[in-house]
């Protein structure tokens, strides 16, 4: 595992009050600093700039209209690459802010300048952090997560993994938080209609997607010859273990490249 994809949801870096979990955010630069010292080429997609606007303007609740969403999205950016800046600064690490939109990802041109400037950023061992526009685009904030996003940067930048830290452990075989007998599914070969079936959408109170948005994700990604695992953020020490092929969470198996 040379390249690695981490998608981090606004459930990882906020606490329930929809403020940023400062200790969590250093966390996750501190371990993901020193896999880049391990040689690993990182690339952070990080929700959470709604949640840190929120924090900033000091409100309770997401509102629920768009042009809401997008002004404090635009507050939340800044103050969560502040945040960010700061925390890898303490690991000699430097970062990179790359804002996205669906139409990046759909012209052949911008698609091609994006991959050359994360391609650069990695050669100069920099850390990208990378979100959707939200100020500009409604995409996001509208249909779900920020899963579809690293799973596509995953496919643009050829990684080897595409790790996805959720507030949930992996793929149940039905909805845990409805059903006490659900088991966890630790291993999918293929992203089926059934496996599709079984991510019942629990949406979570400061995120926007749930485990359809992440099998999704997982077609994408697995499809573009990347493995994908679905793991829970609670204790970000799962990161190593994931990275170092150790079983957690739900891993999503990339396509035989010899089929």
């Amino acid at each position: 595992m040379k390249r690695i994809v981490i998608k981090v949801g606004s459930s990882t870096v906020t606490h329930e009050t929809g403020l940023l979990n400062l200790k969590k955010v250093e966390e996750l630069a501190k371990v993901i600093s020193d896999l880049s010292n391990m040689g690993k080429e990182i690339i952070l997609v990080s929700s959470g700039a709604v949640a840190a606007g929120m924090g900033r303007m000091n409100m309770n609740e997401k509102p629920e209209s768009v042009p809401e969403k997008q002004a404090l999205a635009s507050i939340g950016q800044s103050e969560l690459m502040y945040i960010y800046d700061k925390f890898f600064s303490q690991f000699g690490k430097v970062v990179a802010q790359m804002l996205m939109t669906k139409r990046v990802l759909e012209v052949d041109m911008l698609r091609h300048n994006a991959i050359a400037t994360l391609n650069q950023l990695l050669a100069y061992r920099a850390i990208p952090i990378i979100n959707e526009n939200d100020s500009v685009a409604t995409e996001e904030l509208v249909y779900g997560d920020n899963d579809t996003l690293g799973a596509t940067t995953a496919e643009l930048v050829h990684a080897d993994l595409l790790l996805v830290l959720s507030d949930i452990d992996g793929l149940y075989d039905k909805n845990p938080s409805l059903h006490k007998d659900a088991k966890l599914i630790p291993i999918v070969e293929k992203v089926t209609s059934d496996i599709e079936a079984m991510a019942e959408d629990a949406i979570t109170k400061v995120g926007t997607g749930g485990m359809i948005t992440k099998v999704q994700a997982a077609k994408i990604a697995t499809e573009a010859n990347c493995d994908m695992i679905i793991c829970n953020s609670k204790d970000l020490r799962v990161i190593y273990d994931a990275v170092e092929g150790k079983p957690v969470g739900t891993l999503f198996k990339r396509r035989n490249t010899h089929e």
